[in-house]
């Protein structure tokens, strides 16, 4: 098989063409394609044209609390890696994760709960004053904390990306955020990851509807 010579500039657009192509036609409205579309192309899985759910309106509430001003916090380093921080910066937003923080560490291990749990607690605290994003790629008690931060009166997050990756309590936890009243982007079942969780912040960002 030869090996098809495209210049660096046209490697993404020429990725898109091909990703289109075997949709074989199937489309959804923006900027609900775009995303779709991303998550694809960072996995190579075709999977995500079926497992991203997303609740009513999601993306367009994603895309204009970026343009707000956002912050978005993540439960891994990978993730926060992986956003566009110089894109977000433009509208006014930043990205937090507090994983590796002293105070996240000792707070977990005296309460005997897991680091993405306090992160959680962290994050609600700047949604107080800013709108903010969660990006989870990894931890399902990350999702467990939200919805108990939700049903407390707690939180009320602008977008839960519900992306957690795995086998135990992943399922259970997407569907706890699916089943609270909050906007949500959710690749249900055990895929997702921190790669899809940054994708789809990206998406949203880029997206120039």
């Amino acid at each position: 098989m030869a090996i098809t010579v495209v210049k660096p500039e046209d490697i993404e657009k020429r990725s898109m063409e091909i990703i289109t192509s075997e949709l074989n036609g199937r489309t959804w409205p923006e900027p609900q394609f775009s995303i779709v579309k991303r998550c694809i192309h960072t996995s190579a899985d075709f999977d995500y044209a079926d497992n991203l759910k997303f609740s009513k309106d999601a993306e367009n509430i994603g895309v204009q609390a970026i343009r707000n001003g956002a912050h978005i916090v993540t439960d891994t380093k990978m993730a926060a890696a992986g956003i566009n921080k110089n894109k977000l910066k433009e509208y006014g937003g930043e990205v937090h994760c507090f994983i590796s923080d002293d105070d996240v560490v000792k707070a977990a291990k005296e309460r005997g709960c897991t680091r993405a749990t306090i992160c959680m607690e962290k994050g609600a605290e700047i949604a107080k004053d800013h709108p903010v994003i969660f990006a989870i790629g990894n931890a399902p008690t990350a999702l467990v904390r939200l919805a108990e931060l939700i049903d407390s009166g707690e939180l009320k997050p602008a977008l839960i990306i519900g992306a957690p990756v795995g086998f135990v309590n992943v399922v259970e936890s997407k569907e706890l955020i699916m089943d609270r009243d909050v906007p949500y982007i959710v690749p249900v079942g055990r895929k997702g990851g921190s790669n899809i969780a940054a994708t789809i912040c990206n998406a949203m960002m880029y997206y120039k509807g």
